[in-house]
C-alpha cells in the first residue's frame, strides 16, 4: 500500500480518484488509480501485458507522475481530453472569426484544457472598421469576453478555468494591457505576458524610439524603454504582465522550419503554435535519492534514466488514446507527438544530496540531472521511432540544426538521423503544486522549498475545523532519520532565505537542457527597490532564459497567513520548530469563519445615513435601474449599511427585493464583503450579456456589481474588506507570510509558484 499523508489522501480523494456518478469509489487504493493508468496507457502496444507492469512501477511509490488530466481521465469513459496545454488558433480580425474561437476556446475548456490566445492580430482600438463605419474597440474589450465565458465555464461545475492572453511589445493598445488587471475584477481568468521581441531588447538598451504599429500603419511612437518601465512598474506592484521572450522561443525551436509561435499555454511552459497541444509529466527526482542526508548521498543516474526511457513511452502512448476537443489539435498533436516530460522534487532531491539550492555545488548537480534526462528522452524517442515511425512533420536536416539537437551527443545524434524521433519536443518543466502534494509534499517543479512546515485548517463533516501540520518531504524525512532534535544544516533552505538572482541561475541553467519551457516564480522581497526588481528581467534575457515571472509580495496581491515554520537565524541555519505565533486579537462580540472577523450582531440602523444614488440603462430594459447605497460611519471610517434597487420595471421587482436584502444583511454583519463584488460580477446572463461605455458586462447582475465596487472604491472601503482589515492588524508580519486567499477554501494559503497560483491549504491550483 502506498503512504500517503492525510493531504495527499484528500487530493487523490477529490481530483484524481475514479468515482460513479453517485459518488462511489471505483478506485479503493491509490494503487487502483495506477493500474488504471498503466492499463490505458499500454493499451496501444503490442504487448500490453508486459508494459502495463513495465508502466505500473514506474508509477508506484510516485516515481513518475503523469499530470493531473493524465492520472484524471486515463482508464476512464469521460469524455475528457488527457491533455493540459493548448494554444488556440489565431484570432481573426473580424467579428464572425472571433467569435468561432471563442466558440472553440468553451468547448476545450470544456473538456479540461488550460488554453493560450495571442490578441496581436485583432486591431486596436480606434482603427476603423472598413463597412460598417465604426471604430474598432480593441482587444482588450474582446478579451472581456473570453474572460466572461471562462466564468461561465467554471461556474457550470467544470475545472476552473485557466488562460493565457499575450500581446506584442509593439501592438498600439499594449500599454491598456499592461495595466488591464489593475481594474479590480477584471480579465480574472487571464494570466497576462507581453510578447517581447529582440529588437525590443535593443531599443531599449540603446535607449530608442520603438514604433507601435498595426497591420503595416504606425499608430505612434514611444521610448522603448518608458514603456519597458512601464511593463516593470506594473509587474512589480500587480505582479502582472509577465514577459514572454518570443524571438527566442522560435528560434531555439526544434520545428522552426514548419511552425511558429505566438502564444504559451496558461503557465507559459509550453509555447505552442496554432492548434498546439501537449500533455505532461515529471520525474520524481527526490524518491530517486540513495543514502540520503548521508556523506555518499546521491541521485541515481541509472534508474533515471531508464525511469526516463519508460516515461517517454507512457505519455507518446497517451497521446494515441487521447480524446481531443476540436479535429483541428488532434491533427496537430498526430503530426509533431509534442509531449512535456520534467522534474519534480529538485530542491527535495538537492538538499537529500546534502547540496544547498541556488549554491554552486547544488547547481552542477542539477545540470547533471537534467542533462541526463535530455539524453534519455532523445534517445528513447529515437528508438520509438525506430519501433513505431518518427512523427510524421520530421525533417532530418533542419531538425538535427536545431539547438536542442546540436546540444546532444554525437551517438544520439546518429540515432536521430537514422530515425528520426517520435517527438518533436520532449521536456519541459510544468507546475506540479497539486501532483507534488498527492506524492507526499515534495518540493514543486524546479522551485525551491516554500515552507517546511505550515498548519491548515480541515473542514470536518460536522462543520468544525481541525487544524494539522503539513511538512515537505525531506524536512519529514530528516527528522524520522536524524531525530526531532537534530538542529538542521545549512542545506535546508527555503525560498525566503534565497535572493531573487538564486532563482533566476537555476532558471536559467535549467533551459539549457529543456527544449520548451519552465514554469517558474522567481519570489522577490516585498521591500526591493524598482531598479534592482527591474534588473531581474534584464538579466533572465542576458542569460538566455525564454520568459519571466515575478511575485513581489504587496498590499495589493498578498495577504497575512500564518505558517508553522522554523526561525532563521542570521547565518541562514534554521533552528528548531517553533509554535505558531499567536493571532491577533479579536475585538469582543465577534467571531471568525474561514479566516474572516465578522461581528455577531447586525449593527443598529440610525435615524439617518449619508449615501449615493447610481443610476443603469440596461439596453434591453424600457426603464432605468436606481441603485442607492447607504453608508454608516464608525470609528472615522465610511462603511457601506445597506442598499435599494429601484426600477419602473415590475418584471425586475421580486429578486431585486430579495437581493437588495440579502447584501444589506452582509453590508450589516461587517467583515468581508469583497466576495459580494466577485460573486456579482461573475454572473454571466445566458441570453447574453450587452455592451455598455465601451465593455462587454455579462448580465445586469453584473453591472449592480459593478456599482457597488464603484461605490466602495469612492467612500476608500475598497481595500477595507477583510483581507486589508487582517493585513494592518499583522502589520508586523514578515514578508514571508504574505499568501493569499484561496479561492476555494478561504484560507490564506495561495502562493505564487511555477507562474502559477497554488494554495499551499487545499491543493487548489489555477493552472492544473
Amino acid at each position: 500500500m502506498a503512504l500517503m499523508t492525510p493531504i495527499s489522501s484528500q487530493i487523490w480523494d477529490m481530483k484524481y480518484r475514479l468515482k460513479e456518478g453517485d459518488g462511489a469509489a471505483l478506485d479503493k487504493t491509490m494503487e487502483d488509480s495506477w493500474r488504471r493508468v498503466a492499463s490505458a496507457l499500454a493499451a496501444p502496444e503490442d504487448d500490453p501485458g508486459y508494459w502495463q507492469t513495465e508502466f505500473y512501477e514506474a508509477l508506484e511509490d510516485f516515481r513518475f507522475l503523469p499530470a493531473g488530466r493524465i492520472l484524471a481521465g486515463a482508464g476512464t469513459d469521460r469524455h475528457v481530453t488527457l491533455f493540459n496545454c493548448f494554444v488556440m488558433g489565431r484570432v481573426p480580425d473580424d467579428m464572425a472569426g472571433i467569435f468561432d474561437q471563442l466558440k472553440e476556446a468553451a468547448l476545450t475548456m470544456q473538456q479540461g484544457g488550460g488554453i493560450g490566445y495571442d490578441f496581436s492580430t485583432l486591431r486596436p482600438k480606434g482603427a476603423p472598421v472598413v463597412g460598417v463605419g465604426a471604430d474598432a474597440s480593441g482587444p482588450l474589450t474582446f478579451m472581456d469576453v473570453w474572460d466572461s465565458m471562462c466564468r461561465t465555464i467554471m461556474s457550470a461545475g467544470f475545472r476552473r478555468g485557466a488562460m493565457m492572453g499575450t500581446l506584442r511589445c509593439d501592438h498600439p493598445d499594449i500599454e491598456a494591457f499592461i495595466e488591464a488587471k489593475q481594474d479590480p475584477g477584471r480579465l480574472r481568468m487571464f494570466n497576462l505576458s507581453v510578447l517581447v521581441s529582440d529588437d525590443f531588447m535593443a531599443a531599449v538598451k540603446a535607449d530608442r524610439p520603438w514604433e507601435q504599429s498595426f497591420d503595416g500603419v504606425c499608430y505612434k511612437t514611444v521610448s522603448a524603454r518608458e514603456l519597458w518601465d512601464r511593463i516593470m512598474r506594473a509587474t512589480y506592484a500587480f505582479a502582472e504582465p509577465g514577459v514572454i521572450f518570443i524571438d527566442r522561443i522560435n528560434k531555439a525551436n526544434n520545428l522552426n522550419y514548419c511552425e511558429e509561435i505566438f502564444a504559451t499555454n496558461p503557465c507559459g511552459e509550453q509555447p505552442l503554435p496554432p492548434y498546439g497541444a501537449c500533455l505532461l509529466g515529471s520525474i520524481n527526482l527526490a524518491s530517486l535519492v540513495r543514502s540520503p542526508f548521508a556523506e555518499n548521498a546521491a541521485l541515481d543516474i541509472g534508474a533515471l534514466s531508464r525511469l526516463v526511457a519508460t516515461s517517454v513511452r507512457m505519455l507518446d502512448n497517451a497521446i494515441s488514446i487521447s480524446r481531443f476537443p476540436l479535429e483541428a489539435q488532434r491533427e496537430e498533436a498526430i503530426a509533431k507527438r509534442r509531449i512535456g516530460l520534467g522534474v519534480t522534487g529538485l530542491a527535495d532531491a538537492l538538499i537529500m544530496c546534502r547540496a544547498r539550492y541556488g549554491s554552486e555545488p547544488a547547481n552542477a548537480l542539477t545540470q547533471s540531472w537534467l542533462a541526463a534526462l535530455r539524453d534519455a528522452a532523445y534517445l528513447t524517442s529515437a528508438r520509438l521511432a525506430e519501433e513505431k515511425g518518427a512523427f510524421p512533420l520530421f525533417d532530418a536536416e533542419p531538425y538535427l540544426a536545431s539547438e536542442t539537437v546540436t546540444g546532444l551527443s554525437p551517438e544520439i545524434r546518429a540515432e536521430i538521423e537514422r530515425h528520426g524521433t517520435r517527438n518533436a519536443l520532449l521536456t519541459s518543466i510544468a507546475p506540479t503544486g497539486t501532483i507534488s502534494l498527492l506524492a507526499g509534499n515534495i518540493s514543486s517543479g524546479i522551485e525551491p522549498v516554500f515552507s517546511y512546515s505550515y498548519r491548515r485548517n480541515v473542514l470536518m463533516p460536522d462543520g468544525s475545523r481541525k487544524a494539522e501540520t503539513v511538512s515537505d518531504y525531506a524536512y519529514r524525512l530528516f527528522r524520522e532519520l536524524k531525530g526531532e532534535n537534530t538542529p538542521l544544516p545549512d542545506y535546508f533552505v527555503d525560498a525566503q532565505q534565497l535572493r531573487p538572482s538564486d532563482h533566476l541561475v537555476v532558471q536559467a541553467l535549467a533551459q539549457k537542457y529543456i527544449d520548451s519551457s519552465i514554469s517558474k516564480t522567481i519570489n522577490c522581497p516585498e521591500e526591493i527597490g524598482f531598479d534592482e526588481f527591474k534588473d531581474i528581467y534584464t538579466e533572465a534575457f542576458d542569460l538566455g532564459c525564454k520568459g519571466c515571472t515575478t511575485y513581489r509580495p504587496n498590499p495589493v496581491t498578498g495577504a497575512v497567513m500564518e505558517t508553522a515554520g522554523a526561525e532563521v537565524d542570521t547565518d541562514g541555519e534554521i533552528q528548531e520548530e517553533l509554535p505558531l505565533k499567536q493571532p491577533p486579537a479579536k475585538p469582543r462580540d465577534a467571531y471568525e469563519a474561514g479566516g474572516v472577523v465578522y461581528m455577531t450582531q447586525p449593527l443598529e440602523r440610525p435615524e439617518s445615513l449619508p449615501g449615493s444614488t447610481y443610476k443603469i440603462r440596461w439596453p434591453e430594459s424600457d426603464h432605468a435601474i436606481y441603485i442607492t447605497i447607504n453608508d454608516i460611519i464608525r470609528d472615522g471610517r465610511r462603511a457601506p449599511f445597506e442598499i435599494f434597487i429601484n426600477s419602473k420595471n415590475t418584471e425586475h421587482y421580486a429578486w431585486t427585493v430579495a437581493l437588495t436584502r440579502m447584501i444589506s444583511a452582509v453590508f450589516r454583519r461587517g467583515g468581508d464583503i469583497s466576495f459580494v463584488v466577485e460573486e456579482l460580477k461573475a454572473v454571466f446572463d445566458p441570453r447574453g450579456g450587452q455592451w455598455m461605455d465601451g465593455r462587454y458586462v455579462p448580465s445586469i447582475l453584473a453591472a449592480i456589481g459593478e456599482v457597488i465596487e464603484h461605490h466602495l472604491s469612492i467612500i476608500g472601503f475598497a481595500r477595507a474588506a477583510a483581507p486589508a482589515a487582517e493585513r494592518e492588524a499583522d502589520a508586523d508580519a514578515p514578508p514571508s507570510e504574505r499568501l493569499r486567499t484561496c479561492p476555494r477554501c478561504s484560507q490564506y494559503g495561495v502562493i505564487q509558484q511555477e507562474g502559477c497560483d497554488v494554495c499551499t491549504a487545499c491543493g487548489y491550483s489555477k493552472c492544473a
